[in-house]
């Protein structure tokens, strides 16, 4: 079994109440993990070796006498603190009676943002569970994946989405010694013996498991570009460190604040964004299950949202609908999941007077550990390091590089890479103690961080390095652009030549005039020797459930389908 604690963190171990130690003994090795330090910060420093995370976003509040107050607020409802607290226990009760579930075993949630998803995240928290929470948009062949990596135990599924995790289940049966969860259904679609039937005669008190601080808790997976599902390990610590770093230095976010946005819960940049970061103080969140630009923006009047957490893709959307909705309350707008281009940020803040918050996290790191508020914000600029954490720009072997040098962006704090028994892409992840987040970054002399590309999407072509993301932000300021993406593709001349995809507002606008147009246009913007000697009209881009464009479904796109080119 893994020893955690003193050789990574300057807090002391706890007692692990883990029964099941799959996750713990599936953990890299010792010298693979990332430097932790819980120093920088005093609330960092103060956590105690046995923390239970859901007992201090939830039972925190009402212990102290803010059971009345709102905590989510869904299709015109209001739940309180105290209505969710005795909703959370009869579920922990469930798994823990009922499910057989012990402290360690994982359980899959799979369902869309709602009120039950909260609480059955949160119930697995309370009987010691590891949350493996799933988008709704998985597949049978994606979710299989998950469930054989992470010997799922128990799942608890919204009837909507039932169909593929049944086809999933089959599969599983299909092989020898493949685990075979227990699926219990819940939601308006849900059967007989439903999660709601299950719960109706248990009693609203529970008492929470007592796990160490470092306890895993939380399996985010993520695939990356290759498809294959690294799952991430988190403990009930890290759960309070993004809330006392991002969120409590960027965001100070405070009780009568209403948070929403469009990330799923199974995203970890909308797990903070919808659960974390408000249930850390006290205030509420305004789930949608059904996200749509429209729906986004009905929810932020309705609910007088204050802060708003959701992509580029659907800032951009948001802007022409914008003059139709009462935004008044609104005070935060937070940006991550793909950069953040300029001309979105300067649209948004036209439409609203409002600067959006860039943010940079990844699903190794939980959450965002680059960005500024308000007045610190530089437009164009990704940010400055959250308080907390520590980054730099090195070269491939690991030196720094000088403020303004394009490098690769290292980083660590109190949360780091752990992936659940993958050696191999930890060893790529984590170096020397340094979080290796695959981009490619400048740093200013002032500090702030600059984005040039991911690593594996820096253009090479003819000796030039050129940044995708460059060309996007020119091409976005063209008015007859809507979206775009920009990759390197190859050139048996120059190796790479930069092509741009381009989603034209109107479609019947592609053809060749256009694509000089597109070019002439990026030509006289920058650089000439950056223009996009390739231009492919598409009637969208390939995107994941979270918005961010797949680059990598572009590089695959047959060279022969170029509408157009030029010299």
């Amino acid at each position: 079994m893994v020893e955690l604690g003193a050789a990574h963190s300057r807090l002391p171990t706890g007692r692990s109440a883990h029964l099941d130690s799959f996750v713990r003994d599936h953990l890299p090795a010792a010298a693979d993990w990332p430097r932790l330090d819980f120093s920088a910060l005093p609330a960092l420093a103060s956590y105690p070796p046995q923390i239970n995370a859901a007992a201090e976003l939830l039972d925190r509040h009402v212990r102290e006498g803010h059971g009345a107050r709102p905590a989510i607020w869904f299709e015109g409802q209001t739940i309180t603190y105290a209505d969710l607290l005795a909703w959370t226990n009869r579920i922990a009760h469930v798994l823990v009676d009922d499910l057989g579930v012990v402290p360690g075993n994982r359980v899959l949630l799979r369902g869309f943002n709602s009120p039950s998803m909260v609480a059955a995240w949160l119930a697995v928290l309370k009987a010691g569970g590891v949350v493996v929470t799933t988008m709704p948009l998985l597949r049978a062949r994606e979710l299989e994946e998950v469930i054989q990596k992470a010997r799922v135990n128990v799942a608890l599924c919204d009837g909507r989405l039932l169909e593929e995790l049944r086809l999933a289940d089959q599969r599983l049966g299909e092989l020898s010694g493949a685990p075979r969860p227990r699926i219990v259904l819940f939601g308006p679609e849900a059967d007989a013996a439903s999660l709601e039937s299950m719960t109706a005669h248990k009693s609203d008190a529970f008492a929470n498991v007592d796990t160490a601080a470092d306890d895993p808790c939380l399996i985010g997976f993520t695939s990356g570009t290759t498809g294959k599902p690294k799952g991430a390990v988190d403990f009930h610590r890290d759960l309070l460190a993004i809330c006392d770093t991002f969120g409590a230095e960027v965001l100070a976010p405070s009780p009568d604040d209403v948070f929403a946005g469009s990330p799923p819960i199974a995203f970890t940049y909308g797990l903070g964004g919808l659960l974390t970061f408000p249930f850390r103080v006290g205030a509420s969140t305004a789930l949608l299950e059904k996200v749509s630009p429209q729906a986004v923006l009905e929810m932020v009047q309705a609910a007088r949202v204050t802060t708003l957490f959701t992509s580029p893709t659907m800032f951009r959307s948001l802007v022409d609908l914008v003059p139709d909705f009462d935004l008044s309350a609104l005070k935060d707008c937070v940006s991550a999941g793909e950069p953040l281009p300029l001309p979105t940020y300067q649209a948004w803040e036209r439409a609203t007077g409002l600067k959006i918050i860039d943010g940079l996290g990844s699903t190794e790191l939980l959450h965002i550990f680059i960005s500024a508020a308000r007045d610190d914000i530089l437009p164009g600029a990704t940010g400055k390091v959250v308080p907390g954490y520590e980054a730099r720009v090195v070269d491939a072997a690991g030196r720094p590089l000088p403020a303004g040098e394009v490098g690769l962006l290292a980083v660590r704090g109190p949360t780091g890479c752990r992936y659940l028994d993958d050696p191999e892409r930890q060893r790529g992840y984590v170096r020397d103690g340094w979080n290796y987040t695959g981009d490619a970054y400048k740093q200013d002399e002032r500090g702030y961080f600059w984005f040039q590309a991911r690593a594996d999407d820096m253009i090479i072509s003819a000796g030039y390095n050129i940044a995708g993301i460059e060309i996007e932000n020119v091409l976005l300021d063209h008015p007859k652009v809507r979206e775009c993406g920009v990759i390197g593709a190859p050139d048996p001349e120059r190796g790479h030549i930069v092509k741009a995809f381009v989603v034209l507002r109107d479609p019947s606008e592609a053809g060749q005039d256009m694509v000089r147009e597109l070019q002439d246009f990026v030509k006289r913007e920058i650089a000439p020797y950056k223009y996009p000697r390739a231009i492919e009209f598409v009637a969208e881009l390939p995107r994941t459930e979270t918005g961010k464009l797949q680059r990598y479904r572009l590089r695959a796109s047959p060279s022969g389908a170029d509408t157009g080119s030029g010299g």
